[in-house]
């Protein structure tokens, strides 16, 4: 169990899942740039992100809801929890994206930690989530399964293991890098090329022994 001094933010598992330096840049280093999909979310988000609810077909809508999980040491924001307006159970959380589906998990992953906090919070079992894409204006069904919530778990032992040492990875240099919005904050082809550098040279010293 996590103290709340120990929380960290849940988007972060959305990060660590993508990049683990782009993770520790933003959440150890404080660094963030902006970059024309981190506006484009930000401004999809504005819709969904005044509290309050609504009700509508029997489902009662919680919107920018406060969630936290201290055995998974996170918290963060549920862009909204739907609960049957006669019962008051819980239904599932649902959270708002600005671009399309992904084959990646990266977001199911965030949704998941979201379930898992509002079981936390509120003793209920959670078993689907959706998430909404601002592209296509539908929405995903996502089973909160076993895999899912083991990845969470994973990642945000692995969050908290390099937050509390300071540690930043180094660049992983791929694909991913040229879609990153701190890769001018990373530069990770450069420091690609200073490691090898040093290789080389490190080889030449060897060779000349």
């Amino acid at each position: 169990m996590y103290t709340e001094d120990e929380l960290l933010p849940l988007s972060g598992l959305q990060h660590i899942a993508y990049c683990e330096r782009q993770w520790a840049l933003i959440h150890v280093e404080q660094i963030w740039s902006e970059s024309a999909d981190t506006v484009r979310g930000e401004l999809f988000h504005r819709r969904v992100d005044t509290e309050g609810y609504t009700c509508a077909k029997g489902v009662r809508s919680d919107r920018s809801m406060r969630v936290v999980s201290f055995q998974l040491g996170l918290y963060g924001i549920a862009d909204i929890v739907e609960y049957d307006a006669q019962t008051g159970e819980i239904i599932m959380p649902v959270e708002y994206k600005v671009g399309k589906p992904k084959q990646e998990d990266w977001d199911r992953l965030q949704l998941t930690a979201q379930a898992m906090s509002l079981e936390e919070m509120e003793g209920a079992c959670i078993d689907a989530g959706a998430l909404f894409y601002g592209e296509t204006r539908r929405r995903e069904t996502v089973r909160i399964t076993e895999e899912l919530r083991e990845r969470v778990v994973l990642l945000a032992q692995r969050m908290h293991g390099l937050f509390s040492k300071g540690v930043t990875p180094p660049p992983p240099t791929n694909a991913r890098c040229k879609r990153c919005s701190l890769v001018d904050d990373c530069v990770p082809f450069a420091q690609r090329d200073v490691h090898a550098y040093w290789a080389e040279h490190e080889r030449a010293l060897e060779v000349d022994k």
